[in-house]
């Protein structure tokens, strides 16, 4: 039980950054529904069951422009195809999780995911407990704000402009803060690097899955590389 207490306490702290964050951007999601016309219930069911952040600024449009089924799939796809590099480094991670692991495949966004990665945890705080709680947090604080917003939209009328760049601002933090935790800078080079190149070639609308296919392949490599002592 002591250890419980203390778990839940230390990823509390361990969420607080988040919560600062998931709470703004959720009322801006909130206020963004409520200017095309959904009332706050829409906000709470689509961030409960949802809970994609930036895939939900983007449904938003794709609601309001009564996009098809297909539509969404592929567009979601593109937005969120970074989640399978999340997938693949919390594989160990989440091992023998039981039952909670359904729920801490669908919580794993980019903020927790940051916290739930390469945690360096106090004695008597239990991992998978860690885990589980960050998660839950972090989803509550996005639901929260996500009503909030909604309901605030319903009471006060706000100029929108703008308000989905919240998402890309707080990629940017999350690169920042990786970059500074590591001194092993050569993987965030990569991605960098790849992303531009292929931008490049293939135009703002197009860059995406080229980009992630070739990230991919440029850190396997740098893997075999790095396992292998930097020799060719």
């Amino acid at each position: 039980m002591k250890n419980s207490k203390e778990t839940i306490k230390y990823a509390f702290k361990a969420s607080i950054p988040i919560m600062a964050g998931y709470i703004v951007l959720g009322m801006g999601f909130g206020v963004l529904m409520e200017s095309k016309g959904y009332d706050w219930w829409w906000s709470l069911f689509m961030s409960l069951t949802v809970y994609a952040g930036s895939m939900q600024y983007v449904a938003i449009d794709l609601l309001a422009g009564g996009a098809t089924l297909i539509s969404a799939a592929l567009m979601t796809l593109l937005v969120n195809i970074r989640h399978i590099f999340y997938g693949i480094t919390m594989l160990e991670g989440y091992k023998d999780t039981g039952a909670k692991k359904p729920y801490l495949i669908c919580a794993l966004t980019d903020e927790t995911f940051s916290l739930v990665c390469s945690p360096k945890l106090p004695e008597g705080v239990e991992r998978k407990a860690y885990y589980f709680f960050v998660s839950l947090f972090n989803h509550f604080y996005w639901v929260a704000g996500s009503v909030l917003g909604g309901v605030i939209g319903n009471v006060f009328t706000f100029n929108t402009a703008g308000v989905d760049f919240a998402m890309t601002a707080l990629f940017v933090v999350i690169f920042v803060e990786q970059w500074e935790s590591t001194k092993q800078h050569i993987p965030a080079l990569t991605g960098v690097l790849c992303s531009l190149v292929m931008l490049l070639i293939f135009g703002p609308s197009d860059f995406l899955i080229p980009a992630m296919i070739t990230i991919t392949v440029a850190l396997l490599e740098e893997r075999k590389w790095l396992e292998g002592g930097g020799e060719e």
